[in-house]
């Protein structure tokens, strides 16, 4: 995607006095373009975008989300996503095991939110079975809420939700898809020697 100059969602508009700015870009990695939005709390989403070519609706899209969600002020631009975008390349280079990211958990609360504290408490290299993210987040009943919370991660790779796998050790489903999966689980089995 081009900079676009910090063009704002709300139709080029000066946005509110003490509205929150929020920014959103994209970034390319080995797992296909992700959508990245940041608050001045934190990073508030790094999904999974549909394939295609970079400056396609989809980052419009996140930015009409966060403008309903978050605040009306929202800039499409790169520069401060770099940090974010940064240690995305280092981590798929297989050199970052943990990213030093602060998280906007807005979006999340109650069980699911504590479930993803959980998921990312979750070492690199190591899986953890939704029955046991349940346990830690203090419902051990609860593994199918689990799984509702990880397909709801509002900032996937960031909390690895990827981790989290089945009960018989199977990888399962996940938001990027399988085969995105099984690329997350392997590099950081490889990395790690786990």
């Amino acid at each position: 995607m081009t900079d676009s100059g910090n063009v704002e969602a709300n139709g080029g508009r000066p946005s509110a006095a003490g509205a929150e700015q929020v920014w959103v870009w994209d970034t390319d990695s080995p797992v296909g373009r992700l959508g990245l939005a940041l608050t001045e709390a934190g990073l508030r989403r790094l999904t999974f975008l549909p394939p295609g070519v970079a400056g396609t609706g989809d980052v419009d899209e996140l930015a009409a989300d966060m403008a309903a969600a978050v605040s009306a002020s929202v800039v499409v631009a790169a520069a401060p996503l770099d940090g974010v975008r940064r240690q995305l390349e280092e981590y798929f280079a297989g050199r970052l095991r943990g990213f030093s990211v602060a998280v906007d958990w807005r979006a999340s609360s109650g069980f699911y939110r504590r479930a993803l504290e959980v998921a990312a408490a979750i070492p690199y290299g190591r899986t953890r079975s939704y029955a046991g993210v349940a346990y830690a987040a203090g419902s051990p009943k609860a593994a199918r809420a689990v799984g509702t919370a990880m397909a709801t991660n509002p900032v996937a790779l960031v909390v690895p939700c990827h981790r989290v796998v089945r009960a018989d050790g199977g990888r399962g489903p996940y938001g990027g898809g399988t085969a995105a999966k099984d690329l997350l689980l392997d590099l950081e089995a490889s990395v790690s020697g786990n």
